[in-house]
């Protein structure tokens, strides 16, 4: 008699993009998955946490590309956890910052399915934590807003302004093609001596940090060639990273001689 198939989905969060950064929780989970939806920012060498028999299946999408629709994720995830069982969905960073981690859950939960979730570690403050940027800082910033650089309408938010306006550190995801639209923002009202990074793929081997002012960033990022996937961190605390020191004395000093 064959073992009744009992479905259920596990959104796991595989951390910034370090396989060491995955939860316990979430290898855990990996450990009993029977299949494995996995994205493109994922590690694939967490995919070995996984069973031999499980299978694994890329559902990842990158730069606005039409493969593997949001919908036709959603219902893979229904699919799948009723023909073999136990779907781990794993997802890069947090499945609830900007990861569509709700609309699944609102999707597969419509079919009776039963759906467990896996924090993960956001990239929103691991990336510049692993540059020695800290988010908050006391004396320095009390507060930071985490936004998207790029809506569903394609379109730069509309908090940016707000945010531009408050003390606070910035840390703006899936922004780098919006750049110029963000220096704009912040040159607008003065603040051309702001200090901003770009960190392409943080927290890997293959890590790119660009930093400097909002005055000077888009020349250095065109150098630099700094792209996607990429998190934008601007605020005072850019200053406080060990690593970036050398780059904002540099700053200050050409201030004085100018």
């Amino acid at each position: 008699m064959m073992n009744e198939i009992r479905p259920r989905v596990t959104l796991v969060g595989a951390g910034p993009g370090d396989p060491e950064l995955i939860t316990l929780k979430g290898i855990l989970a990996l450990n009993k998955a029977d299949v494995v939806l996995y994205d493109a920012l994922i590690d694939t060498s967490l995919l070995n946490h996984a069973p031999d028999k499980a299978l694994r299946i890329y559902v990842g999408k990158r730069n606005g590309s039409k493969k593997n629709p949001q919908e036709e994720t959603n219902r893979m995830c229904v699919y799948y956890a009723k023909k073999f069982g136990h779907v781990v969905r794993l997802k890069g960073g947090d499945p609830f910052v900007f990861g569509r981690g709700a609309e699944e859950m609102d999707y597969i939960q419509e079919f009776g399915i039963k759906v467990d979730v896996v924090p993960g570690i956001s990239s929103t403050v691991a990336v510049p934590a692993a540059a020695g940027i800290p988010v908050t800082k006391r004396g320095v910033s009390e507060s930071y807003w985490v936004i998207t650089g790029t809506t569903s309408n394609g379109e730069l938010s509309r908090d940016l302004l707000l945010a531009s306006k408050s003390k606070a550190t910035v840390v703006l995801l899936m922004g780098t093609r919006k750049l110029r639209e963000i220096v704009r923002i912040y040159e607008e009202q003065g603040f051309t001596d702001k200090a901003i990074a770009i960190i392409e793929r943080g927290t890997t081997r293959e890590e790119k940090i660009v930093a400097g002012t909002i005055g000077n960033i888009e020349k250095k990022a065109h150098e630099d060639q700094v792209g996607a996937p990429a998190i934008i961190i601007i605020g005072d605390v850019v200053r406080e990273s060990p690593k970036l020191k050398a780059i904002y004395e540099a700053v200050v000093f050409e201030n004085k001689l100018n």
